[in-house]
């Protein structure tokens, strides 16, 4: 099976790592050619040629705009496919994209799976995520040695888009458990309890989301090394928060959740990890 990967961030290049441990022949594409250095894999000058002679195809690109411009501007994949060829799209865009996609494919005779992954840097790295699918099941089969590669587990929820509402509905609460977390470190040290004895008392409890444990030595240490970027949480609410309008629901502690985040963007603290809000509170007491 030819196998081409188009976007080597943090994400992308583990995920192509552990393809090609497994076995599979790669071409790769990233914007910046020195993502691709240390890979196993043929680098491709252009999207398209990363695409020609793949059976399959693997995006992991930063925002919808990002896909867009990479699939069908100047030397886009899409047009590269071959006929029967599959694009998996395993960025976190919208819903609504997804499906977009999805009709565009059809047009040109490929399939599309959307599926995005639950799990950062980590997972990504010892190939533990979670693929969340969407799409049809003869093709979620087709692909499923490539998500046996790169994640311990891949789901189907249905039809294109279901992957993509999924991981809306993860992230959503990632966001809202984060930014709360991070409200009640700040409000116990301005009561004089020391952020070492919050945390002790905080994590595992019943109120504490479980992936909280694993921030600890972040929010201990004031060190945020990004295993997941703080502006692509603050993409993914935004997403979440349009998707919410083209559904006509109302979400109000979404958008207060999402104006955290654009704070700690405009403090500077967008290339660290999201669990940065930690600092940004902090500094408000200041």
């Amino acid at each position: 099976m030819n196998v081409g990967f188009i976007g080597l961030g943090i994400m992308g290049s583990r995920m192509a790592a552990n393809l090609i441990r497994s076995g599979f022949r790669l071409r790769v594409h990233n914007r910046t050619q020195e993502k691709a250095h240390g890979l196993a894999a043929e680098w491709c000058e252009s999207p398209a040629n990363a695409a020609r002679k793949a059976d399959v195809l693997f995006t992991m690109l930063s925002t919808p705009e990002a896909v867009q411009e990479t699939a069908f501007g100047e030397r886009g994949f899409l047009p590269a496919l071959v006929e029967d060829a599959v694009w998996v799209d395993s960025s976190t865009v919208h819903p609504s994209f997804s499906r977009h996609m999805a009709g565009e494919c059809r047009k040109r005779g490929i399939h599309f799976l959307d599926a995005p992954v639950a799990g950062s840097k980590g997972p990504a790295e010892t190939g533990d995520l979670v693929f969340l699918v969407g799409g049809d099941a003869a093709v979620v089969e087709r692909c499923a040695p490539l998500f046996e590669a790169m994640g311990k587990a891949h789901r189907h929820f249905g039809a294109n888009g279901a992957g993509t509402s999924i991981k809306m509905v993860v992230n959503l609460l990632l966001g809202h458990a984060m930014a709360g977390f991070a409200e009640g470190l700040a409000l116990g040290e301005s009561l004089g309890i020391s952020r070492s004895t919050l945390l002790e008392v905080l994590l595992g409890a019943p109120v504490t989301a479980p992936f909280l444990q694993a921030k600890r030595s972040k929010v201990e240490n004031d060190a945020y090394e990004a295993d997941f970027p703080l502006q692509w949480m603050h993409k993914d609410l935004h997403l979440a928060a349009l998707t919410a309008y083209e559904q006509g629901l109302a979400l109000p502690g979404l958008q207060a959740v999402k104006e955290i985040f654009a704070m700690a963007r405009r403090r500077g603290l967008g290339e660290k990890d999201f669990s940065a809000v930690c600092r940004l509170l902090q500094e408000t007491r200041r």
